[in-house]
């Protein structure tokens, strides 16, 4: 029965035809279309790689019979090459993918036929990275005839639009690209003035799973950054500071290079979380020159001026009243007791020369030092140039001793400045990375719940 179906179907059929017994009859192809795979998105060249299952349905006239006729038969394949198939293609097509060619097609008694295939499609598609790795991309696919106008080959959907856009259930849910939903659209198409053409538009909308890229891309640059703000607590005048801010910096630069091929690159723009890497190093450069300048300050020097007086008022007065700092007044009360203890080492010595004539009354200490001076003034016209040498080495070295003290003050002052001034950075870099950070992530959080 089915070699008899078979022959008595195709015995004179012919196939460059369009099937119908009046050509003004429209031919009417139904299409379906479901998501198994997305296999590559190439955002370099934007191209778009899925895997479909296609199917399409129209009527031929010339492939009807009677099944009593044919034992009963309603339903016969037949080769795909002995019959009319409507020349519908993809407008975005860009290369032929590896599709397996499927030979038959279902022919119902009643002259329906069913085209069922899997398609490889490698498709253009304009990819938006700028939200990137938490972009979501909208894809079409364009079904239409290349040749036959609306006239003479009309699209519709198979199933009803709501079946189509939740349709999940032979996607491969498992690679880098999760499938939201499939719009189906459909439209006429025209060129200037010529014939109209019929087109079924499918929107496949695609969301990239961002974990991998939060893991391996944000998570080490946010814990780089928390080691950057964290170097501010070393003690500014020691140079671990800078070594440590170099060496965070020289790490940074590593990672870019490292991540710099699993970023999506275009010709059109820059994703956001590429800027993002960019303002992290520029804020690791502004901390290494900040601490650059706050070493310079706070280490000391034979030739530092003094403070000037308006530094002074603005940093160590008002600014330590505004940032809360206590530090002001510890090193102030730490420079008043040295300046203490230096007088009372000086009343001290005196007290122990005067003593150590060896009497307890101030008034028996003058006569005995009288009486112990008359020798030595007896004695000075025989020993002045000596006199005059020792008390000179004797100047010199005092005059010495005041200026280290001078030194040793203005370095004060400089460190009790490189203090402030470092305390003021660190909370303005602290406030302009939290700020950032609280943008960028509000940024992702609106795209990821979007």
């Amino acid at each position: 029965a089915l070699r008899r179906l078979s022959h008595y179907l195709l015995a004179h059929y012919q196939k460059g035809t369009r099937p119908v017994r009046d050509w003004r009859t429209t031919t009417n192809v139904a299409i379906d279309l479901m998501v198994y795979a997305i296999l590559s998105v190439d955002e370099k060249n934007q191209v778009l790689t899925t895997y479909i299952w296609y199917r399409q349905h129209w009527t031929d006239e010339f492939l009807r019979w009677d099944p009593t006729r044919f034992d009963n038969l309603t339903q016969i394949s037949l080769p795909v090459e002995s019959i009319w198939v409507p020349d519908i293609l993809i407008n975005e097509f860009v290369d032929v993918g590896k599709s397996p060619h499927v030979p038959y097609v279902y022919v119902s008694h009643h002259g329906e036929v069913q085209n069922l295939k899997p398609i490889q499609v490698m498709t253009a598609c304009s990819l938006d990275i700028y939200n990137f790795p938490f972009d979501v991309q909208n894809c079409s696919l364009t079904f239409t005839s290349w040749l036959h106008h609306i006239r003479d080959i009309n699209l519709s959907l198979w199933r009803q639009p709501e079946l189509v856009k939740f349709d999940r259930s032979v996607f491969m849910n498992q690679g880098e690209w999760e499938l939201l939903y499939v719009l189906s659209r459909f439209q006429e198409f025209s060129v200037k003035s010529s014939d109209s053409y019929a087109e079924m538009k499918f929107y496949v909308v695609i969301r990239r799973r961002p974990l991998f890229y939060t893991v391996n891309l944000l998570l080490p640059s946010i814990f780089l950054m928390v080691m950057d703000i964290v170097g501010f607590y070393l003690p500014p005048n020691s140079g671990e500071r800078v070594s440590f801010k170099i060496t965070l910096l020289l790490g940074y630069s590593v990672f870019l290079i490292i991540v710099s091929d699993t970023l999506p690159a275009t010709a059109v723009g820059t994703p956001l979380i590429g800027t993002y890497f960019v303002v992290c190093m520029a804020l690791l450069v502004i901390s290494l020159m900040e601490t650059i300048l706050i070493v310079r300050l706070v280490h000391k020097q034979d030739l530092q001026p003094h403070v000037p007086e308006w530094v002074k008022r603005l940093l160590l007065e008002q600014a330590t009243v505004l940032l809360c700092i206590r530090d002001r007044k510890k090193f102030s009360r730490s420079r008043t007791q040295s300046s203490d203890i230096s007088r009372q080492v000086d009343n001290n010595d005196s007290t122990a020369k005067l003593n150590h004539y060896g009497c307890e009354d101030p008034r028996e200490c003058e006569t005995v030092r009288g009486a112990r001076l008359a020798p030595a003034f007896a004695g000075q016209a025989e020993g002045s140039p000596l006199m005059h040498g020792v008390l000179r080495e004797i100047t010199a070295i005092r005059q010495f001793l005041e200026k280290r003290e001078e030194f040793r003050d203005v370095a004060h002052e400089w460190l009790q400045v490189g203090y402030v001034l470092d305390v003021l950075l660190f909370r303005a870099y602290l406030a302009a990375v939290l700020a950032y950070s609280i943008t960028l992530g509000t940024l992702w959080s609106v795209w990821r719940d979007a």
